[in-house]
């Protein structure tokens, strides 16, 4: 019955309330075995009736799909109606999508910085809010500016530029394409050939 986890042994720890009476708080144990001094928990999941009617539902929804050119007439022609009906609005979603995408680009030359219609329409909200508002400005978010400590960042700026006026009088600030203009290095061409 361990094998198969029908039984686990676990530890049992500290009350989880206040009061010693209070349930108690169980750790599955890693190795498992049998003694009849330990302590086992059996894990009971419930009903699992929905479990099986999901099964029973899903092969009846396969074998109906697998059997369908046995189907009657009328319903054959309804099937065909709703994937119509289906593919027709995958593809409205697409021309609206392209057609949006195309009056941004026109209002975002016009009318900087541009007009978004159905802003919401690829956020993460539900079937109505992705349709409110109808359009909106297509404003930057604002940029945060960082607070400085009075005294702090003054001090910090004269060390920079004192750090800056040193090394450039070393010559370590300024830009290696320019030390190797100055003569600081060379390049060569080294042919292949022993002459």
């Amino acid at each position: 019955m361990l094998q198969f986890a029908f039984f686990l042994r676990v530890n049992r720890g500290n009350p989880s309330g206040s009061s010693s009476s209070s349930p108690k708080q169980i750790q599955v144990v890693p190795m498992q075995e049998f003694a009849s001094d330990y302590y086992y928990a059996w894990f009971y999941e419930g009903s699992q009736w929905r479990t099986y009617m999901g099964a029973v539902g899903l092969v009846a929804v396969v074998l109906a799909g697998v059997m369908f050119p046995l189907w009657p007439m009328k319903l054959r022609i309804g099937a065909w109606y709703l994937s119509m009906g289906g593919f027709g609005l995958i593809g409205l979603f697409i021309a609206l999508s392209i057609f949006r995408l195309i009056f941004y680009v026109i209002t975002l030359v016009a009318a900087s910085p541009g007009i978004w219609i159905f802003p919401k329409l690829f956020a993460d909200v539900g079937f109505v809010e992705s349709f409110i508002p109808g359009w909106d400005w297509d404003l930057p978010p604002p940029k945060k500016q960082k607070k400085k400590k009075s005294g702090e960042g003054d001090e910090k700026k004269k060390k920079r530029k004192q750090v800056g006026e040193s090394d450039s009088a070393n010559g370590a600030g300024t830009p290696p394409v320019e030390k190797a203009l100055a003569g600081g290095a060379r390049i060569e061409e080294v042919s292949d050939h022993d002459d």
